[in-house]
């Protein structure tokens, strides 16, 4: 994100209680809001950065959204929304120091520092709306005043104008039929799921306001009806592992857990970067009990026996391998160069980490107390059913709207960026009559347990 100038020191308050001076600020300061309560302050975009989160980097992260307001919280969370309480709270309240900037004030426990963004970048709210994205064309509900909160109905309405009106009302979905604009989140009456053939929604206006369909588009707005976490309020009884193999998705399954929970996960290690990035469990000592689950890639008896139940995931060793060693050369979200894969180091780390991903499993099956096994792919493909499944072993209520919240927010930050720098098909056939042996092995061992064997792709045919 291109830096656009820093905010200065905090300068005198001023005895009348005025605003914070700031000699390049890029926001207008509004002041000091409370956002204590389940229902946020400002419903928008949610960002963290533990180590460095700075003024210009919240009011920069949400202008390039087209929110209207940033607000800054603890030192270290950045809050995007288009509205505002009529009220502020005294500046005073406002006295945490930001992480990333020495003598500048980022709220404080359950307050926001607000600026107003909406005029940083002159015309960047009329692109943002045109990048709404396109959903599918989907029938109607059957009660459209209950599935959609908000209308505009005007003629000739475009796109750009719908997501616009969302946007600023703060909803996720724009939803088009003819003249008419909705607003929406995805519900359980309306959930996205049965798209119907384009060509049911290519109608005319008129002809398309009288029809049973319409055009849904995502807006610029997060869904955030799941975005709130916390630690559990009192100790766990039951201590539960969510286990797997480095490479087998943990950190993104981590994601869905706390976003469908509304608890912080944990962790075996201490990873700055994901502690930074909001995984607050990240730095919770690992059996504080605090967490709803504890991410960690441990096996052998020991270990294992530790912890009363376990979430079991596997991913395809293949695809597990690739990412680990992506993540070794590259970190979370890089990809290991040309000069890593054709060095001696790849074929080193599969020989010695593809045994792994066998035992890992196989020691799991044998000394785990109380198993829930999940499959990466399965959890790719039906998201919502196998998370729910999740969130039950994890003896957690949750709401179907909730679920479809995660759903519409399952990337989280966590694909990859920049360039394949490898060959698409990295191993060689001494490397897949090796891993092929411990896919076999590994499916037989799940088949003797009374679990389903590994998904169809992974097993050599």
């Amino acid at each position: 994100m291109a830096e656009q100038g820093r905010c200065c020191d905090l300068g005198d308050l001023g005895e009348q209680g005025g605003a914070p001076h700031w000699e390049k600020s890029l926001g207008t300061y509004v002041g000091c809001f409370s956002d204590h309560g389940h229902e946020r302050t400002l419903k928008g975009a949610v960002f963290y950065d533990l180590r460095k989160m700075t003024v210009s980097h919240c009011q920069d992260a949400c202008a390039e959204r087209s929110y209207v307001y940033a607000g800054l919280e603890a030192g270290a969370e950045c809050y995007c929304g288009n509205r505002l309480p009529a009220t502020s709270v005294g500046l005073e309240e406002c006295s945490h120091e930001c992480k990333g900037e020495k003598g500048s004030v980022c709220g404080a426990v359950d307050r926001l520092s607000v600026y107003r963004v909406d005029e940083l970048q002159p015309g960047s709210r009329k692109r943002e709306w045109r990048t709404a994205t396109y959903r599918g064309c989907f029938r109607l509900p059957e009660n459209i005043t209950h599935a959609f909160p908000s209308s505009l109905i005007q003629a000739n309405v475009t796109v750009e104008t719908c997501s616009g009106f969302c946007s600023q009302k703060e909803f996720p979905l724009a939803i088009l039929r003819g003249w008419e604009c909705y607003c929406a989140y995805p519900t359980p009456q309306f959930n996205l799921r049965d798209a119907m053939d384009s060509s049911l929604c290519g109608q005319d206006p008129e002809a398309q306001r009288l029809a049973e369909y319409c055009e849904v588009y995502q807006t610029p707005v997060q869904d955030t009806r799941c975005t709130d976490r916390r630690f559990l309020p009192n100790k766990s009884k039951v201590f539960v592992a969510l286990s797997s193999f480095p490479g087998a998705g943990n950190t993104w399954a981590r994601h869905l857990i706390e976003h469908a929970t509304g608890f912080y996960t944990g962790s075996y290690y201490f990873d700055g970067t994901l502690y930074n990035k909001g995984f607050k469990g990240e730095k919770d000592h690992w059996r504080s009990r605090r967490t709803i689950c504890v991410k960690t890639h441990e096996s052998g008896r020991r270990e294992i026996e530790m912890f009363d139940s376990a979430i079991l995931l596997i991913r395809n060793p293949y695809r597990s391998l690739v990412a680990e060693f992506n993540r070794k050369c590259a970190g979370h979200l890089g990809y290991a160069a040309d000069r890593n894969w054709k060095s001696k180091e790849w074929p080193d780390f599969v020989n010695s980490y593809a045994s792994w991903w066998s035992s890992h499993v196989l020691d799991w099956l044998k000394y785990g107390k109380r198993l829930l096994v999940v499959h990466y792919e399965e959890l790719r493909r039906s998201l919502v059913p196998t998370l729910r499944e999740m969130v039950a072993f994890l003896n957690v209520s949750v709401s179907e709207e909730r679920l479809l919240c995660v759903e519409n927010n399952k990337e989280g930050s966590f694909r990859r960026r920049g360039r394949r720098s490898h060959d698409p098909e990295p191993f060689t056939p001494e490397m897949k009559d090796l891993i092929n042996g411990y896919i076999r092995t590994v499916d037989k061992a799940l088949r003797d347990h009374n679990w389903t064997g590994l998904p169809r792709e992974y097993v050599p045919r």
